[in-house]
């Protein structure tokens, strides 16, 4: 590729430079003029292992109360089918022959999972308020969340008296924090009760300022009814003044000045006994007074946040309500702000929802639980199939590597049980997880033909071990943790796949490509078959990291080779008739062309196995793929579906592409709180269900609009729309260990500095202009791009 000469000037500038001051300061505020009255109105706050939705009425406050451990179901050893390994290979062979009717309903009796009492996260209780307010009209109300600050806050007067709360979930204290306050002294008066909702739960009075509620997470939808964590909540009341005092199962405050709100959660997941656990918390919070707690959480949470910073242009919209500026871009309006904001929220939920302490990683809708998702016959658990891979795509790009750990220590806990399945399944080393997975270790395939054999599921996941030391360099960890999670995971797939007869080429299967279907030859409709697109790339991506892996460290020479081996005879990546990248080893013709799993699009993200540069036909045939898929009148579009697009079309460096799916996300599939969600009449779903892992990767969508750094090399502003002219990032990270600010203005790069934390050498690429820097570890480099 051609290389431009920069000048002397900006090869040699080595600075220790920012560009903070680029980037405007912005109030990070979701705010309102109205409560909140549905689920998906109320504003989220979190920190890791306690997460709540505020609704902020102005005569009653709801926080719907959440646990990252609040499980139904159980462990079990039931799960693997043991007839699968006897008839594996004469179900192979029947594919291998095109008899996919009669290998089908085979594969249904003995190839898949078994659900026993796998479970769903579910949600805990709710606190209610209801206040007693003066007699009086009600003014002044705003409702607002400061991301920055992590802090949801209602303020709003009643007969001249302003009255402010105050919601926090603190990371440093392990507890939920409100704080009610008014401008008049006597007048902060209230009832609290606690319920359970569907769980079975009961309340109790521990002394005259505590109420606690204990309940079991048990349901007959996707367990026994009998299996579940134990969960125990405590709430606990410090008035200043006025009386306090426990009536049956509530609290009731009387004529306060202020009053404080703890609550405490723990379930039975890892502890035997969460009423200690809430009690003692309480009291260590008690000892603190409020200043102390909200001035530790706001710097434990600011820690994180403002580790980058965004400016878009048109900051004079944050002056609107958020539902205000939604409906205006449903009319047309352009505001960069909003996307900006949209971002930064993306990052706010995963601080909030995935803490380096968190017990479990963000699920289908993070930490928070709207009470559908875990209605649904999907369930409330981690998707393996995108989902949760693009819950964590946000993590190391965007400066939050801490928040990838609940994730890492999931995958490393699946080994044991995805060895078992390994073996009772088909009598290979290694270990293996396919479509979803649970609190409880489940590894086995799903129990539904079209969905549930997705054997490379484990692997996708496990794939973050690789970026994260991608991003970081850190030695330590891939071999201690990368490494041996990958190298078992490879094991498996070496005695797993089998050659292909026709082609000679190695493949998985039988396996579905998520969770679409084909037409075979004589025009059945099936979805499994032998070695999906989606497999070859992400067993090719396995087998790379392995390889580079053994290099990096110094070991492992002859499994290296074997790996190598294999690799070469992975298949190729295929284009069919119609220009489009191959579903299948074999050009079928989609049986649902409107589908909104696009599996084998991984290769172009979050792989890099297909590139603009590197491989132009197949990125054509990428490009084909996604508009014969889009271009249906009925494509389903959910949320993460279309931030998918955002992905794929900057990977392709069609900057207003990706903004165009971009503002559909905003427009079409995030709610007036800017929560993504799964649209009503798609793939079941009788209403709008929150999910989150539109968030997530429509914020990693901005990231890889602004910064990418595959290929070997950093690209600079690579899908710039032209509806965000001008603007500024700071603190993006880049793999090879680089973090990045970046500055433009009419359309192009004015300046970039790059910071090397590991002191490694770095390509740097703005369009076509191209500069090769050796940087020593922490220190910095500028470039114009020219």
């Amino acid at each position: 590729m051609p290389t431009s000469r920069p000048s002397f000037y900006c090869v040699c500038i080595i600075l220790f430079l920012s560009l903070g001051a680029a980037v405007q300061a912005t109030p990070w505020r979701l705010w309102y003029e109205q409560p909140a009255v549905r689920w998906l109105e109320a504003l989220p706050v979190g920190n890791g292992r306690l997460g709540a939705m505020v609704f902020g009425e102005v005569t009653q406050e709801r926080l719907a109360l959440n646990e990252s451990t609040v499980w139904s179901g159980a462990p079990s050893s039931r799960h693997d089918n043991p007839t699968a390994r006897e008839n594996l290979a004469r179900i192979r062979q029947l594919f291998f022959e095109g008899r996919y009717t009669e290998a089908q309903p085979l594969c249904g009796k003995h190839l898949l999972g078994r659900r026993d009492s796998y479970g769903t996260h579910l949600p805990m209780a709710d606190l209610q308020l209801a206040f007693e307010h003066p007699p009086g009209t009600v003014d002044d109300y705003r409702r607002e969340l400061d991301i920055a600050q992590g802090v949801a806050r209602v303020t709003y007067s009643v007969g001249g008296v302003h009255f402010t709360r105050e919601v926090f979930a603190s990371n440093p204290d392990n507890v939920f924090v409100m704080r009610l306050t008014c401008d008049e002294p006597s007048l902060v008066s209230f009832s609290a009760t606690l319920d359970g909702g569907d769980l079975p739960a009961k309340v109790r009075a521990i002394d005259t300022r505590t109420l606690a509620i204990r309940g079991d997470a048990r349901e007959k939808k996707h367990s026994d009814g009998d299996t579940g964590v134990t969960f125990e909540s405590w709430v606990r009341v410090i008035a200043e003044e006025g009386r306090v005092q426990t009536v049956a199962d509530r609290l009731k405050v009387d004529g306060a000045n202020a009053v404080t709100i703890l609550i405490a959660a723990h379930t039975t997941f890892r502890d035997h006994d969460p009423a200690a656990l809430c009690a003692a918390q309480l009291d260590a919070a008690l000892r603190k007074p409020f200043s102390e707690l909200r001035q530790r959480h706001c710097a434990d949470h600011r820690a994180l946040f403002d580790r980058v910073a965004i400016d878009l242009g048109g900051a004079e919209a944050a002056r609107h309500p958020t539902d205000q500026r939604l409906a205006a871009l449903h009319a047309g309006a352009s505001d960069p702000q909003l996307a900006a904001l949209f971002f930064q929220y993306g990052r706010y939920l995963l601080i909030a929802g995935s803490r380096e302490d968190s017990p479990l990683p963000t699920n289908l809708q993070g930490i928070w639980n709207d009470n559908l998702a875990c209605n649904m016959p999907w369930t409330c658990d981690f998707h393996l199939d995108i989902n949760m891979e693009q819950n964590y795509w946000p993590a190391e790009m965007c400066n939050l590597s801490e928040c990838h750990e609940p994730l890492l220590r999931l995958v490393e806990s699946l080994r044991e049980p995805g060895r078992r399945t390994a073996r009772v399944m088909y009598g290979a080393k290694g270990w293996v997880c396919h479509v979803f997975t649970n609190a409880w270790g489940y590894t086995a395939p799903g129990w539904g033909l079209g969905w549930g054999i997705h054997p490379t599921g484990g692997i996708w996941i496990a794939s973050d071990f690789w970026e994260r030391y991608r991003f970081t360099g850190d030695k330590d960890f891939l071999a201690e943790r990368a490494y041996p999670v990958l190298r078992e995971a490879a094991e498996f797939f070496l005695e797993y796949m089998v050659e292909h007869p026709k082609y000679g080429w190695l493949v998985t299967g039988p396996a579905v490509s998520p969770e679409n279907a084909f037409f075979t030859a004589d025009g059945q409709r099936c979805s499994e078959s032998m070695g999906p697109t989606c497999d070859r790339v992400l067993v090719y991506d396995l087998f790379t990291a392995c390889i580079e892996a053994t290099e990096i460290l110094g070991i492992d020479g002859e499994f290296r080779a074997t790996v190598r081996a294999a690799r070469e005879r992975l298949a190729p990546l295929q284009i069919g008739k119609h220009g489009q990248l191959q579903e299948w080893l074999e050009d079928f013709d989609e049986a649902v062309p409107n589908h909104r799993h696009t599996t084998h699009l991984i290769a172009l993200h979050p792989s890099e196995q297909i590139t603009l540069r590197g491989t132009p036909e197949l990125a054509r045939a990428a490009r084909v793929a996604i508009e014969r898929r889009t271009g249906q009148a009925n494509w389903e579009d959910v949320e993460w579906s279309r931030a998918n697009l955002i992905n794929f079309y900057a990977r392709l460096e069609e900057g207003d592409e990706a903004h165009t799916h971009l503002l559909g996300l905003l427009r079409e599939d995030s709610d007036t709180n800017l929560l993504t969600f799964s649209r009503a009449g798609i793939a079941g779903a009788q209403h709008n269900i929150f999910s989150i892992d539109g968030n997530y990767a429509g914020t990693a969508g901005i990231a890889e609009m602004l910064l990418q750094s595959h290929s070997n090399e950093i690209s600079l502003l690579p899908a710039l729309p032209a509806g965000w002219p001008s603007g500024a990032v700071r603190g993006l990270r880049a793999r090879g260990g680089f973090e990045v600010d970046i500055e433009w203005d009419n359309g192009k790069l004015t300046m970039a500095t790059i910071r090397s934390l590991r002191g490694q050498p770095c390509r740097i690429r703005y369009g076509e202009a191209t500069l090769n820097a050796s940087l020593s570890a922490n220190k910095t480099l500028q470039w114009d791009g020219r």
